[in-house]
């Protein structure tokens, strides 16, 4: 699920470094892996493996999502839903493992999860509200074994006929922000196409997550490794190892990683501003919000 926004990302670096003078040949288009079974990591996937394993088993790279859905649910029309995304893209039957330090994917064939439901309909709403915020809480910071897997769980929580909750939580090294959105349009359209008797309209996919990974590997060493590695190595050089920001607090010895969201609004006029002040110093609209 995550392939577009991971050739998207090859290009904005391929971008940076023709703004320093270094061009990079044309990669070989993506095409299916030989080997079904087994893959290489992706580098993004690499780092993600050694966080968790590092930090023995977080759920700091857990999504976790919390979807009010309206109208009367049949929950085994539903379960077969999400289970053919799961069919669908192989990311989400894989697990990972390492054999003598070399981390690799173990794509399954197949995976059937069930869908829990929870019945909170004799709950009051005030009450219904405070136990799935609490199990919600608890499916975000429940940690996955990537090793066993699944890197994915889902429950539906039932208020009445009207009103339910699906609880998803999936790993970030399966999955991203932009493979959210294109989760839920696919469970809204299967969902939809198995309650009427159809088949889902989805084709199946010519390059998989873990073709990508493959292609990455064959491509990204060598020379082409590393201009890239030095064109950072020059970007970064001098760079503070800890970024101190300006805080109301002194910096606690140990990290709590505990935080809370503030909301603001921004005029559209300043919005604007802000894009231009980030193009011109040559970074993004985040980093400058930051």
């Amino acid at each position: 699920m995550r392939v577009k926004d991971a050739v998207k990302k090859r290009e904005l670096v391929a971008f940076l470094l023709e703004e320093e003078g270094i061009k990079l040949a044309p990669a070989e288009r993506i095409t299916r892996r030989t080997v079904r079974d087994r893959a290489p990591l992706s580098f993004a996937q690499q780092r993600l493996w050694f966080l968790n394993e590092f930090a023995g088993g977080t759920s700091a790279y857990n999504i976790s999502l919390a979807l009010l859905v309206g109208g009367r649910i049949d929950a085994a029309v539903f379960e077969r839903a999400l289970n053919e995304i799961i069919r669908r893209h192989e990311v989400l039957r894989t697990t990972f493992t390492s054999t003598a330090g070399l981390a690799e994917q173990v794509i399954h064939p197949s995976l059937h999860l069930e869908l829990p439901l929870i019945d909170m309909s004799s709950l009051s709403q005030q009450e219904r509200l405070a136990e799935v915020e609490k199990m919600a809480r608890h499916e975000a910071e429940a940690p996955f074994d990537l090793r066993t897997g699944p890197v994915i769980r889902f429950k539906l929580v039932f208020f009445n006929e009207q009103e339910h909750v699906l609880l998803l939580t999936m790993h970030h090294i399966t999955s991203d922000a932009w493979s959210v959105t294109r989760f839920f349009r696919e469970l809204r359209t299967n969902y939809k196409c198995f309650l009427n008797g159809q088949p889902s309209p989805y084709p199946e996919l010519p390059i998989q997550y873990a073709d990508f990974a493959v292609w990455q590997r064959d491509w990204l060493q060598g020379d082409v490794l590393e201009k890239q590695l030095g064109f950072w190595r020059k970007y970064l050089a001098g760079l503070p190892s800890l970024l101190e920001m300006p805080t109301d607090r002194p910096r606690a010895a140990v990290q709590t990683f505990a935080g809370k969201v503030e909301s603001l609004q921004v005029l559209p006029r300043n919005v604007e501003e802000l894009k231009a002040l980030s193009q011109r110093e040559g970074v993004t609209l985040f980093m400058t919000l930051f």
